[in-house]
């Protein structure tokens, strides 16, 4: 099955995958320069998606090629992908049976706001012009749209998975915790839904390297996801203080934590995670700082960059990754 998306310009696949993902190390959002792979449970489908930008020119420098697909294929935009402009393509594959067309719309929607499509980026960029600093930053990445984790629920195990850790064993801890608990596609793995997660022993999760407070907060979380006493998805419908009081009363999540669920998970582009020590840190490089600076001296430096401080937030991650080598 195919499907072409038009997102609102500009958009860059590569740079918006790599905020998302974080890390090379990351098996469940894969990225090899030119494709973004990603299962997706899907209904009662279990999906590889596969989404290219057939114009783009990657951050590796190689021009997308088109991806393979089968003879019998169909999309919701025709039966043979278009490119132009900076429209996407994507491909989705099931097990072998055939998929229904809910399923290509469903994957719209899940990937428009997964990838941020169609954010509008021109109030930023306008901000932006108007600061040399930040200016000097977000030119460097243009067309990065601000990601978001594929569920809040995903989104909160993210956040408690990477507590008190560098983020490269965090991310590792995920890979196991899918590979053991979420949906398989060959060799494909994906991020668990609550049902999967509810039923597990918390030593399984131990077994996995998870310690024992993350491991028993997990499945307590999923359980209250399925038992309906957490409404996760309802967070939406809340502002940011309510969204941070509501998660903060869930055994094991912390501020930094909520803060982190606000930003990726809800897509609240104004949160900057400003007790995340990476973020203070990578503030710090950027406005050239004597000394790391602490929650309440992050609020005052980013005031001035509201309501897209999470967007600043994004911007200083691809800026780090690629100082580090990522790519």
């Amino acid at each position: 099955m195919f499907v072409d998306i038009v997102p609102t310009p500009p958009f860059r696949l590569d740079f918006t995958v790599w905020a998302l993902r974080r890390l090379p190390v990351n098996d469940m959002d894969r990225w090899d320069g030119v494709a973004f792979r990603r299962v997706l449970a899907v209904g009662s489908s279990i999906v590889e998606v596969e989404v290219t930008q057939p114009t783009a020119v990657s951050v590796t420098g190689a021009h997308p090629a088109a991806p393979s697909h089968d003879a019998d294929s169909t999309g919701l935009s025709g039966d043979t992908p278009s490119a132009g402009g900076e429209s996407l393509r994507i491909a989705i594959r099931g097990d072998g049976n055939g998929l229904p067309p809910s399923v290509g719309r469903e994957v719209v929607e899940t990937l428009s706001h997964a990838l941020g499509l169609q954010v509008d980026l021109a109030p930023f960029y306008r901000l932006a012009a108007g600061d040399e600093r930040l200016n000097s930053l977000v030119s460097r990445f243009r067309g990065l749209k601000p990601p978001c984790l594929f569920s809040p629920f995903e989104t909160v195990v993210n956040g408690i998975a990477c507590q008190q850790l560098s983020l490269n064993v965090g991310i590792i801890l995920l890979n196991r915790l899918c590979a053991a608990f979420g949906p398989h596609l060959g060799e494909a793995i994906g991020f668990p839904a609550p049902e999967d997660l509810a039923g597990a022993d918390p030593d399984a999760l131990r077994a996995l390297g998870f310690s024992r407070r993350k491991a028993e907060a997990i499945v307590a979380m999923a359980q209250s996801v399925v038992s309906g006493e957490l409404d996760l998805e309802g967070l939406s419908r809340l502002d940011d203080q309510e969204v941070a009081e509501r998660l903060m009363a869930v055994k094991g999540i912390g501020r930094w934590t909520a803060q982190y669920v606000a930003l990726r998970g809800l897509g609240r582009w104004d949160v900057f995670p400003v007790d995340d020590v990476g973020g203070q840190n990578k503030v710090q490089d950027w406005l050239h700082l004597a000394a790391r600076p602490q929650p309440p001296e992050m609020q005052r430096l980013l005031a001035p960059y509201a309501p897209y401080r999470g967007l600043v937030y994004f911007h200083l991650l691809l800026s780090r990754l690629q100082a580090d080598g990522m790519w």
